[in-house]
């Protein structure tokens, strides 16, 4: 059986359905609230590539048989920009989709390794939220933490990025 009325072109009925994903709005948030991203297991595969397309084949990520010998971890780290760069990626996902301008700074605290097999999740939390001298803009910096699944706390960082507003 065939569904003719989805094989029949643009449906205008479907301008006005909600986008779900989108990110959240600087003004929609105050300080303190709360949220955490889904998880992300971090593969050897990932490791490779990270270390391959930046150019770090520091032998501490890229020889195994020297990480065996020498490391101190017990097993194949990931760079602490990999791990920022995962945890940007997660929230990019769940919070960021058409509301976020700019990232501006932050400061990386990396307090224990990640590891090939590691997974990890992002909790946080508004710390400030406010807008700019130009209409339909703010900032909004949170606190986040990057837990693995030991309840580890691995990294922290605190990003001030520059987001749009429900009011333009």
């Amino acid at each position: 059986m065939r569904n003719t009325a989805a094989e029949s072109g643009p449906d205008s009925s479907w301008d006005d359905a909600p986008v779900m994903g989108l990110g959240l709005h600087w003004d929609d948030v105050k300080p303190g609230h709360r949220f955490r991203t889904l998880a992300r297991t971090i593969t050897e595969a990932d490791i490779t590539l990270f270390v391959g397309v930046t150019g770090m084949v520091e032998e501490m990520f890229t020889n195994l048989e020297y990480i065996q010998a020498e490391s101190k971890i017990g097993a194949r780290p990931a760079p602490g920009s990999m791990v920022f760069c995962i945890c940007e990626g997660l929230l990019m996902q769940s919070t960021m989709q058409r509301t976020g301008m700019a990232f501006l700074e932050c400061d990386l605290r990396i307090l224990k390794p990640t590891v090939a097999g590691d997974t990890i999740h992002v909790q946080a939390e508004v710390v400030e939220a406010r807008a700019t001298s130009k209409p339909g803009r703010g900032l909004m910096r949170t606190l986040n933490r990057v837990v693995n699944h030991r309840g580890e706390l691995v990294a922290t960082y605190n990003p001030l990025r520059m987001v749009k507003g429900r009011q333009h």
